[in-house]
């Protein structure tokens, strides 16, 4: 989990416990092959794009939609790899309850966990932003593209977010577990800060990584369909053709922010349920067992939601992975 909730999972039962690993390797083997694919597809146009001149403004408008937002749904990709490059850690922590891994790699998950979590809301708005300028400053697109803003902004997403989970880092810390009958749980990666604290932390990174970006995003894609409605009336052929190219596209970024806060938003919710337990001093808390694992198989879901979304909603991506297979068989020996 992202804020602060322990991963080892005391409350788990048995079956949940043998669930858990079967999932989190599905989730984790569909979500490493799907966004690998993706960054090849996106490393592909990137480097048509280059030297292409654009012709004329419907051209210009195409290349910088392939070369600019492509480099968001990059970092985007590369989001979703790290935090499934957690995953494994927390799946041996639930299925032994105990975590062996200690202490630096019990902050460094947790750090890159949330990192990960507040940059891929972050780059989110971005698309959603960039997409808005595509669609209703076309202009000003084509200079964000030929000036490399977009590459500037992809980067610089990732200072607040470090910034955001740098706490994951500084105060977490392992507790020694309750002995009973059954079980011995040695060790837990377990929640930092006082009561007070940490619930302050938890509503930071609710506003800042989740319901801030979420707000943008709204609006982004609210000015969008205003746009596309307005313009509707007295289309030509080319200007209706650009309409369902950006109508389309938009609906595709639109379902990427749907199922980012679909499954981010369980998440959330098993946080603040926590945070307002009194009782946090002793453990774990064992009647969030259940909800726990299904709002983190949630939460991870959603790198594998996005190379789904790509394939099968992007005509774009789809053609490109059509072409990508006919190379590679191409290329095998019969």
């Amino acid at each position: 989990m992202v804020n602060g909730t322990n991963s080892s999972s005391h409350g788990l039962s048995d079956v949940e416990r043998v669930l858990v690993p079967i999932f989190d390797s599905f989730i984790l083997v569909s979500g490493v092959v799907g966004h690998i694919l993706v960054l090849i597809i996106i490393c592909r146009t990137m480097r048509r794009g280059h030297g292409q001149p654009s012709g004329g403004r419907t051209g210009g408008l195409q290349q910088t939609n392939a070369n600019g937002t492509d480099v968001l749904l990059l970092s985007l990709s590369v989001a979703d790899l790290l935090l499934l490059s957690c995953l494994p850690y927390h799946t041996v922590a639930i299925a032994t309850r105990h975590w062996p891994f200690g202490s630096f790699m019990c902050k460094t998950v947790s750090f890159l966990s949330a990192m990960c979590t507040a940059g891929s809301g972050f780059t989110l708005a971005a698309l959603a932003f960039a997409r808005y300028i595509i669609v209703v400053h076309q202009s000003k697109a084509y200079q964000w593209h030929r000036e490399g803003r977009l590459k500037v902004v992809a980067g610089l997403l990732w200072i607040p977010a470090v910034v955001l989970a740098s706490p994951q880092f500084a105060w977490r810390t392992l507790i020694s577990g309750l002995d009973n009958h059954e079980a011995r749980e040695d060790l837990a990666c377990f929640n930092f800060l006082s009561d007070k604290g940490q619930l302050a932390y938890g509503v930071c990174h609710f506003l800042f990584a989740f319901a801030f970006p979420l707000g943008i995003i709204v609006i982004a894609y609210a000015k969008i369909y205003h746009f596309l409605k307005i313009t509707r009336r007295g289309c030509t052929a080319q200007t209706d053709r650009l309409e369902h190219y950006h109508v389309h596209v938009t609906q595709t970024s639109a379902l990427l922010v749907l199922a980012f806060a679909l499954c981010w938003l369980p998440s959330y919710g098993l946080m603040f349920a926590q945070i307002a337990e009194v009782d946090k001093a002793a453990g774990p808390i064992s009647h969030f067992g259940s909800f726990a694992t299904f709002a983190r198989i949630m939460a991870t879901s959603s790198t594998v939601a996005n190379p789904i979304l790509y394939v099968f909603m992007s005509e774009k991506f789809r053609m490109e992975l059509m072409n990508l297979g006919q190379g590679v068989c191409g290329k095998i020996p019969s």
